[in-house]
């Protein structure tokens, strides 16, 4: 019986944090739009449409980049040789 005289101020300490973490989420925002965040995943993102040639992909800028570097070295851009260029009998 001497373990409510701990347990009920415990939980109600627990209850003060909770009540005070919860005011400080609402305080902070974390709580004003709550639909917004759910419905943008469906709309998509026409940004690549607006200007093409702004928006290169990593991709196309190191394509632009190994063009550059073969004029220097003449076996640059090359595909590495597979299995079957090389002769190997399976």
């Amino acid at each position: 019986m001497d373990i409510i005289y701990v347990l009920v101020p415990l939980s109600l300490a627990l209850l003060g944090i909770a009540v005070l973490i919860f005011f400080w989420a609402v305080k902070g925002g974390q709580f004003d739009d709550l639909d917004s965040p759910a419905h943008r995943i469906l709309f998509d993102d026409d940004d690549h449409l607006k200007k093409p040639e702004d928006n290169k992909s990593p991709a196309t800028a190191n394509e632009d980049n190994s063009k550059d570097d073969s004029k220097d070295d003449p076996q640059a851009g090359q595909s590495p040789a597979s299995d079957d260029d090389q002769g190997s009998s399976h």
